[in-house]
């Protein structure tokens, strides 16, 4: 009996691990070089007709206990578009959607956000249509953590595992688009309304073009965060669903350098220096450092995985 039970373990885990492989999806690097380091330079799609699931990894990078002093400042240096931005009189608000004893749900306006659109911010049957940006808190430890960050008007996303052990805080890097990718000056995602469920840990996306995409916080700690996302139903056509926007100006001054991919099937991960990389069909990304950067050091790596078409 014991040598049947291992057998069907054994079974049960290989099933497990092909499923994880279910979907290749094509992965299309767009990134353009640039000086600046507050310019998202990197631009990296994920396209495949077929996925309806997928998780989205946020991992503290290897070196992450080797850190002494984090940097995180604004770097203007090279960026002459950005330090001639004109001065906006109007005031920032802030806004409490939704708070419980575990979790804040807090909206900031953000008067000259790059797009104008409104974006409707549901919890039950409180509506919020003034926020450009949405942070997600949770308590720990006896104190505040913001732990995920959306831009609805454009879809932008931050996350990061809650502060490793050695750090008080730690910094957010790159940034991920998850929907059908459009672009206008800039890579966005067009969404019709955002839907907070507490009891779930989840935000649901609704579209402009039609579906929406669930993504359910599915584990929290310090050493990662993984976001369960589901689209209902798959983008179509050659659309990306997914992206990863992230800024890379040299080896030791960037939120991502390298990029990680495995083939389906394949036992091994093949590597490139991200602004080497052009093409790949992969069933796992991941897009990260190798040695710690002047610019958001403790910054996450990314991780997307387990594509699923059901």
């Amino acid at each position: 009996m014991r040598r049947a039970s291992l057998i069907a373990a054994f079974v049960l885990l290989a099933s497990a691990a092909f499923a994880a492989d279910d979907v290749a999806v094509e992965v299309q690097n767009a990134s353009e070089p640039t000086l600046c380091a507050e310019k998202d330079n990197v631009y990296l799609k994920l396209v495949s007709p077929e996925v309806r699931q997928f998780k989205v990894e946020s991992v503290h990078p290897n070196y992450i206990g080797t850190i002494v002093v984090d940097r995180s400042a604004f770097d203007l240096h090279n960026c002459p578009d950005l330090a001639a931005a004109p001065f906006i009189t109007e005031k920032p608000r802030r806004i409490t959607i939704f708070e419980n004893a575990d979790w804040q749900l807090i909206g900031h306006t953000i008067p000259n956000f790059w797009r104008k659109t409104i974006v409707p911010v549901r919890v039950g049957d409180k509506v919020e249509t003034g926020a450009q940006l949405l942070q997600l808190w949770t308590r720990t430890q006896d104190r505040a953590e913001e732990v995920l960050v959306l831009y609805p008007q454009d879809g932008y996303w931050r996350a990061r595992p809650l502060p490793p052990l050695n750090l008080k805080w730690s910094a957010y890097g790159s940034s991920f688009l998850v929907g059908p990718v459009e672009f206008d000056k800039r890579p966005f995602v067009n969404i019709r309304e955002v839907v907070f469920d507490p009891n779930t840990r989840s935000l649901r996306l609704q579209f402009v073009r039609g579906g929406s995409a669930t993504l359910r916080l599915e584990t929290l700690d310090t050493d990662r965060q993984v976001l369960d996302v589901t689209l209902d139903p798959p983008v179509g056509g050659d659309l990306p669903f997914a992206a990863l926007r992230s800024m890379f100006v040299t080896e030791i001054n960037n939120d991502v350098a390298h990029l990680g991919w495995r083939v389906k099937g394949a036992q091994n991960w093949e590597r490139a220096p991200i602004m080497d990389f052009r093409r790949a069909s992969a069933v796992e990304v991941w897009a990260g450092r190798l040695v710690p950067s002047r610019h958001n050091t403790s910054a996450p790596d990314t991780v997307f995985r387990d594509f699923r078409g059901r």
